[in-house]
C-alpha cells in the first residue's frame, strides 16, 4: 500500500471518527437529530456525512457497532483472563466507566440495533462470569457468594454510576468495586 492510500485511508478514518462522536453528543441531546445536525456538530459537510453513511438508520447502526466495539476493547485492555482478579475487577470497571459515559447514547443502541453486538455482549459477560468465579477462588469474593447474582449486582452498580457520572471514571470504579465487595451497611446481619 502506497503512502498516499494510507493516508486517504487514515484521513477517511478520522473522518468518521468525528462524525461519530458528533453523532454521540448530538444524539445524547436529541435522538430525532438530523444528518445536517450531526453534520454541522462534525464539523463536515452534510454530503460528507452522507457520503460515509447512506442515511441516519446506518449512521446510528454504525454508532452502536463503534460502542460495542469501544466496549469489548475496554475489556479486553484489562486482561480479565490473567490479571489478578481484583486488579482485573478494578481495571474492567474503570475502563468500561469510560466507554459507557462518553458513549452512553450508542451503548444503550449497541444490544438492540446489531445481532453481532449482542454476541459481543454475551462474551463479555462469559468473561464477566469468569473473571468473578476467579475472585471468587481468591477470596476476593466470600466463598458462599453466587458469581452470577455478583455479576447482576456490578452491572447494575456500573450501570448507575454512568447514569450518574458523579466523578472521573477511576474514582467511580474504586467507590463501585468498594462498594461490591464491602457493601454500604455496618456489617449488622439479618
Amino acid at each position: 500500500m502506497s503512502e498516499t492510500t494510507r493516508a486517504l485511508r487514515s484521513d477517511a478514518e478520522r473522518t468518521v471518527r468525528t462524525i461519530l462522536e458528533a453523532a454521540e453528543r448530538v444524539l445524547s441531546r436529541n435522538p430525532a437529530a438530523s444528518m445536517e445536525q450531526i453534520a454541522e456538530a462534525a464539523g463536515v459537510a452534510r454530503t460528507t456525512v452522507h457520503r460515509r453513511f447512506a442515511s441516519r438508520d446506518a449512521l446510528v447502526a454504525a454508532l452502536a457497532a463503534w460502542a460495542t466495539r469501544q466496549f469489548a476493547d475496554a475489556v479486553d485492555a484489562a486482561n480479565p483472563d490473567t490479571t489478578p482478579p481484583l486488579v482485573a475487577l478494578y481495571q474492567v470497571t474503570a475502563n468500561v466507566l469510560r466507554v459507557k459515559i462518553d458513549w452512553g447514547f450508542a451503548m444503550g443502541l449497541a444490544l438492540a440495533a446489531d445481532p453481532g453486538a449482542a454476541a459481543v455482549h454475551a462474551e463479555v459477560e462469559a468473561r464477566c462470569d469468569r473473571l468473578f468465579a476467579r475472585a471468587r477462588e481468591a477470596g476476593v469474593l466470600r466463598a458462599d457468594v453466587d458469581p452470577g447474582w455478583a455479576r447482576r449486582v456490578y452491572y447494575a452498580l456500573i450501570h448507575e454510576s454512568a447514569q450518574v457520572r458523579d466523578g472521573e471514571p477511576d474514582a467511580l470504579a474504586a467507590r463501585l468495586v468498594d462498594t461490591l465487595l464491602r457493601g454500604v451497611g455496618g456489617g449488622q446481619g439479618l
